[in-house]
């Protein structure tokens, strides 16, 4: 996967079904304890309402994720709610739904409803962006070796993503995720000159330390 799509910011939304009010919030969110301070903010927000039901998505993966109906009916809240985010294709994505009684009792298909509409409606109100993916790779050389290390990045058209120059010289680079492979191998090539059959088979270049970072 090069790319997904989220939100760029906290967005808003809310329904209403016979008396009871659902109030929505989706968050851009990149791991557990964000997760942990966005539920946190609402329920500081919405501290007299009984529930507070949600869904979120982290990574790429399809295995990351979470629903809670928070005392609701069994799949009436955060199973529809998860199911936005799906339908919509979102990822590192957190909706919480909140919800008001308003006296009437909605039954199954109007709590399911209610949620779905009330996650709709923070998502509309949103910004989706796409966010491109890039494996980065951090190279740790001296300075000796400057120049033909950042002529062969530059002759690659690699993304530099930092530089920091202490008693040793390291540069960080992102590489489109699926092509991450093939790109490693043509940056040894071009720092060796050699070609890239005989890069593909070195694993270790003698002054340089490679580190992929998470």
């Amino acid at each position: 996967m090069d790319s997904y799509k989220t939100i760029s910011h906290l967005s808003q939304g809310e329904y209403k079904e016979k008396g009871s009010k659902f109030f929505a919030y989706a968050f851009p969110i990149s791991d557990k304890k964000a997760f942990d301070e966005s539920l946190e903010f609402v329920k500081k927000e919405h501290f007299k309402a009984r529930h507070h039901c949600f869904a979120y998505r982290l990574g790429l993966e399809d295995d990351n994720y979470r629903m809670s109906d928070d005392g609701e009916p069994s799949g009436t809240a955060g199973k529809p709610i998860y199911g936005q985010l799906l339908s919509h294709e979102l990822r590192n994505i957190l909706v919480v739904v909140v919800r008001y009684f308003g006296g009437i009792k909605l039954g199954t298909s109007g709590l399911i409803r209610s949620y779905k509409e009330a996650t709709i409606d923070a998502i509309k109100n949103g910004e989706i962006i796409t966010v491109e993916v890039r494996r980065k790779v951090s190279l740790q050389f001296g300075y000796e070796q400057m120049g033909e290390i950042m002529n062969a990045i530059k002759q690659c058209n690699f993304e530099i993503v930092s530089k920091k120059f202490e008693a040793d010289a390291q540069v960080v680079l992102g590489i489109k995720n699926s092509l991450f492979d093939e790109q490693f191998i043509r940056l040894k090539a071009k720092i060796l000159d050699k070609s890239l059959e005989e890069a593909k088979e070195i694993k270790k270049i003698e002054g340089i330390i490679f580190t992929l970072e998470s």
